[in-house]
C-alpha cells in the first residue's frame, strides 16, 4: 500500500481510539493528569531503565494517588484466593451467527498490518514478510482461545504504543511477558488487584500511548515524503482521518462496522478511485519538466520554473 494509505491507517487506529482514552480521563481527571505527567517527566528526565519503562512508573505514581484519593477499592483482593484455575467453557457452533462476525477481518486485517507495518518503522526494519505470519499466529491463538472460551486474540494498540515510549522491540521480552502472564493468570487475586487500577490512571496512560500510535502514522507520511500537494493525498488521508476519529458507525442487518474499519475502507478505496481516474483522465501524471514564463523582474527573456500542477519533486509520492 502507499505511505498515504498506511499512515493514514495506522493514524486513524491511534486517533480513533482517543475518545475511550478521554472517557476514562474524565472520571477522575486529576488523577489521569498526574498519571499523565508522571509518564511525560519518566521520560524526559531518566535515562536508561527507568527512562524505557516510564509508562510503568507513571501507572505505579497514577495509582498511589488514586490509593490516596481514596478511588481504589481492595475489597475484592482480600476476598479472592491465591491459587485458581479460570473457568473453561466449551465452544457452542450457530452458523447462523457466523455472518455477523465476518466483518470483524476487516477491522484485524486493519489492525494487524498497520500494527506490524508500525513495528518495521520503529525497528528501521522492513517486516512486510512477517504480515502472512502475524494473521496467521492470530487466527490459530483466537482458535485455540475461544476453544476453551476465551476471548478472540488480536494485535493491541497499546503494546504498539509501550515498544515506541520504551524503544524495547526484543521478541524475547514478549516471551517472557507471555509466560509471566499465564503464571499470573493462575492467582485470582492478582486478576483482583489488576482489576482495582481506577480509569483515571487508564485514562493518563493511554492518552500517551493512543497518541503515540497516531504519531506514527504521521511519521508514515514524512519517511515516505508523501506529497500532500497532490489531490489524492489530501482527500485520502483527510476523509479516513475524520471518519476514523468521527467513529462513523454503520450497522447493516445486526453487522456493526466501526471507524477503523469503514475509515481502512474509506483510504484505499478514495486513494484507489482517485488514482485510477486521475491516470485514465490525465489529471494524474507523473511529475514533468519545467516551462518557460517571461521574468517577471528583468521584464524579458524566458526563465524555467516547475510545473505548479504536473509537481516538482519527482521522488515525492
Amino acid at each position: 500500500m502507499p505511505p498515504v494509505v498506511m499512515g493514514s491507517i495506522v493514524a486513524l487506529i491511534g486517533f480513533n481510539l482517543a475518545p475511550t482514552a478521554y472517557d476514562n480521563f474524565k472520571q477522575s481527571a486529576v488523577t489521569a493528569t498526574i498519571t499523565l505527567f508522571a509518564v511525560v517527566l519518566c521520560t524526559a528526565v531518566f535515562k536508561g531503565l527507568l527512562g524505557r519503562i516510564s509508562v510503568l512508573v507513571g501507572v505505579l505514581v497514577g495509582y498511589l494517588v488514586a490509593v490516596l484519593r481514596g478511588e481504589v477499592d481492595f475489597t475484592p483482593v482480600a476476598e479472592a484466593p491465591w491459587i485458581g484455575l479460570p473457568q473453561f467453557h466449551h465452544p457452542e457452533f450457530n452458523l447462523a451467527l457466523l455472518p455477523m462476525f465476518l466483518p470483524v477481518i476487516l477491522v484485524l486485517l486493519a489492525e494487524n498490518v498497520g500494527h506490524v507495518t508500525s513495528v518495521g518503522l520503529m525497528t528501521g526494519r522492513n517486516l512486510d514478510h512477517m504480515v502472512g505470519r502475524t494473521l496467521f499466529a492470530d487466527g490459530a491463538a483466537t482458535a485455540l482461545s475461544a476453544g476453551f472460551g476465551g476471548s478472540p486474540t488480536t494485535t493491541y494498540g497499546e503494546n504498539i504504543g509501550v515498544m515506541s515510549a520504551t524503544r524495547v522491540y526484543s521478541t524475547a521480552a514478549y516471551w517472557v511477558a507471555g509466560t509471566v502472564a499465564i503464571l499470573l493468570s493462575l492467582s485470582p487475586k492478582v486478576g483482583a488487584a489488576i482489576f482495582t487500577i481506577p480509569p483515571g490512571v487508564l485514562g493518563g496512560v493511554t492518552f500517551v500511548l493512543y497518541g503515540l500510535i497516531g504519531i506514527i502514522g504521521v511519521r508514515m507520511w514524512v519517511d515516505g515524503k508523501v506529497d500532500f500537494s497532490k489531490p489524492k493525498n489530501q482527500f485520502t488521508a483527510g476523509v479516513a482521518l475524520v471518519v476514523g476519529i468521527a467513529n462513523v458507525t454503520w450497522e447493516i442487518e445486526g453487522i456493526q462496522l466501526t471507524g477503523i474499519a469503514l475509515g481502512t475502507v474509506a483510504a484505499l478505496l478514495v486513494y484507489h478511485l482517485m488514482a485510477g481516474i486521475g491516470r485514465a483522465t490525465g489529471t494524474d501524471t507523473e511529475p514533468g519538466g519545467p516551462m518557460q514564463v517571461d521574468d517577471p523582474v528583468q521584464g524579458e527573456g524566458p526563465v524555467q520554473v516547475d510545473d505548479p500542477v504536473q509537481g516538482e519533486d519527482p521522488h515525492r509520492s
